[in-house]
Parts: C-alpha cells; structure tokens; sequence
C-alpha cells in the first residue's frame, strides 16, 4: 500500500498511489461515465472534490490536448479500481498518471471502489482524506483531516473558479465529432455568466451562430446590460448555489430584460432568483447516463449529470413551471418561466462526457433570442 483514502466516519480504502504525492481533502463522490475522465478532471465543478469513478479500467486512453474543459485540471484527487498500464489511442500526448503528477493531483488506483460506491449511496457523500507517500500511513490524523476541512454545503466556491476578467470566445467544434453545426450568419451576442463554465458549452453556441463574451460571475447587471446582449447564459460551477448570493440577486435584476439560458448550477441560481429554493442531495447525480424526462413532449433523454444539490420540488418558481424530471428520483431536472423568457436545465447538454440527446436546448436558445429580436 502506497496510498489510502479515508472518510470521516472512519473508513478506510487502501490502494496504490499515482500522480502527485502528499495529502488531499475534498467531497468523495462518484461518477457513472463509462469514459471521458479527462473532460470530469478538467471539469470546474469538481472543485474540492475527491472523484472516484465506477468504471473499473481506467486510463488506456491516456489524455489530449482537445478534451479538457478548462485551463487547469480541478478535482482534489481521484479514484479507480483499476489503472491501465497501456496507453494507446489516436490522439493520446501522455499517460494519466504523469498528467495529475503534472498538475499536482493525487490519484490512487487498485481501491474497492464497488464497495466505496455502496458505502456513499447507503451514508451519503462526506469529507475525506487522500493521502500518497509517507502519509499514507498515518491514517488516525487522516480521519481527522477529513473531519476538519470544509462542508460542501454553505460553500460559495464560484469565487475560486471564476475568470477574472471578460473575453471573447470563439472557437466552434470539431466537425469530426458533431457534424458541420457552424451558421455562416453571425448572431447578436450572449453574454455568459462564469461560475466554473466549460468549453464545450461554449463551442456549442458559437456553433450556432452566437457571439459570446464570458464575463466573471460578479459582473454587474449594469454592465452586462451595458453590453447589449440578445441574451444571457448561466453556467455550472460547483458548491452551495444558495451561497452564491450575489449571483442571485444579479439575475433576478436581469429578469424579464434578455432571454436566459441556465445549465446546472446556473438552473439553481435562476431558481433561486425566481423565488424558489435549493436542496443538498444524498449522493447527487455524476455521470453520462441520466435519465430525464421531458414533460411535455414525455420523451426521454439520456443526459450527462454533475450535481450534488438539486432545486427543491416544493419550490414556489412565481409563474415559473417544471419542464424536465430526472426518472430515477424524480427531482427536477428543467424549469422555465414563459413570461420573463427563462429556462434551465439541471443536466449538460453540452455533454462532455455523454450523449448527445440535449443538443435541442441550445436550438431553443437562439429561437429564444431570435423572439426577443422581433418583439
């Protein structure tokens, strides 16, 4: 044993360290995905959490320069069953294991992560400890390592991953992956929110047509008005939404004023700011392989999910309506307000990793600004 992971009620997980070496504390959670490990390290929602994925082989595919979805790798550490000692894909630029070294990511693979899983949805997600190297056996000042770093819940992390300052974006998507998406007819501009936001949602509005400006989460709405958008996007980005108070108040001011878009995190700020009211969940939801349901229409889409806190069902939305439910625990996986021109989903359809089902919203999103030009 190289390195082990330890939960604040005491369990232990040994298992063989990879990456960076020292001690990590973060939220265990798990994640479904059957691959893209690379776009749920680089994923900022992920921020301050220790990932173990369900997958049992992990990193025969090694990483890339195409999948991250930010500029930095973002979970406190990360957890496998199993890690490939072969890499070979197409795009491949290095193993798994040097990139967290890299980046100063522990990782820790040959763990029990069937019975880590089960011990998570039966108790819960908690805090916990990761430790490689020399520290790995000191497991008593692990336990309270574990027990002494921050609650996911009341935790404003927005601030950690927020740009600092606006820029442009405009790099489309590998028509290799998704077809020729791209309109030859620029649209007005949308403004986006960063609370942690990735790239690949930003790929699949400048596929459309669309002019982003990405603004850091605290802008004033005086100025994103100032800017003229034809619309405003609400990004993911991790931790408590109810503790991202400014965020809150900045879109109810903007309500009514653009058409708004909201995917995750952003769907519990645009809750939030409708009135309604946020929960933390027991395990969350992380993996490309959701259920949801589209109440309207009563199809159902596989989507790709990274949670740990959900818009209550009790919510009073003020004219607001549940469009979307997630069918494996039926909490509320879409909103929209027809009035004010709102809508936002708790999932990504952006993908990244997982399918593609959710491209739609996005298409409804530019029909949204293409009404709010006409009226």
């Amino acid at each position: 044993m190289t390195a082990v992971l330890v939960l604040e009620d005491g369990r232990v997980f040994p298992g063989e360290g990879f990456g960076a070496e020292g001690i990590t504390t973060g939220e265990i959670v798990f994640n479904t995905s059957m691959t893209g490990y690379q776009e749920i390290l680089t994923d900022p929602s992920y921020h301050r959490q220790i990932v173990a994925m369900t997958v049992p082989h992990v990193g025969n595919t090694g990483v890339n320069l195409e999948d991250p979805e930010s500029a930095k790798v973002w979970v406190a550490g990360f957890v496998v069953r199993s890690l490939s000692p072969i890499v070979s894909n197409w795009r491949n630029r290095g193993d798994l294991a040097s990139y967290l070294e890299v980046n100063g990511i522990i990782g820790i693979s040959s763990v029990a992560t069937r019975a880590l899983v089960r011990h998570i949805r039966e108790l819960g997600v908690m805090r916990a400890a990761l430790a490689h190297g020399r520290e790995a056996a000191n497991i008593d000042r692990l336990v309270e390592m574990a027990r002494s770093s921050p609650d996911m819940a009341g935790a404003n992390l927005v601030d950690d991953v927020s740009v600092e300052a606006p820029y442009d974006w405009a790099e489309a998507s590998d028509d290799a992956w998704y077809g020729d998406h791209r309109e030859s007819v620029k649209r007005p501009l949308v403004v986006a929110y960063d609370y942690g936001i990735k790239r690949n949602i930003l790929r699949m509005m400048t596929d459309r047509g669309l002019r982003v400006k990405v603004v850091p989460a605290w802008t004033p709405p005086a100025d994103i008005l100032s800017m003229e958008p034809a619309g405003l996007f609400l990004s993911n980005g991790p931790g408590d939404p109810a503790a991202v108070d400014y965020a809150i108040a900045n879109v109810k001011s903007l309500l009514g004023q653009v058409p708004i878009f909201g995917i995750c995190l952003g769907h519990q700020i645009l809750a939030l700011a409708l009135g309604g009211e946020t929960e933390k969940m027991r395990f969350g939801h992380r993996g490309g392989n959701q259920p949801v349901k589209h109440l309207a229409s009563g199809e159902v889409e596989i989507a790709s999910h990274n949670h740990g806190f959900a818009v209550s069902a009790e919510s009073n939305l003020n004219g607001g309506e549940v469009t979307h439910l997630n069918l494996n625990d039926n909490t509320v996986a879409g909103l929209r307000h027809g009035k004010l021109r709102a809508f936002s989903v708790q999932y990504h359809p952006e993908a990244s990793p997982g399918p593609h089902d959710s491209f739609y919203l996005f298409d409804e999103f530019v029909d949204a600004l293409s009404a709010g030009r006409k009226k």
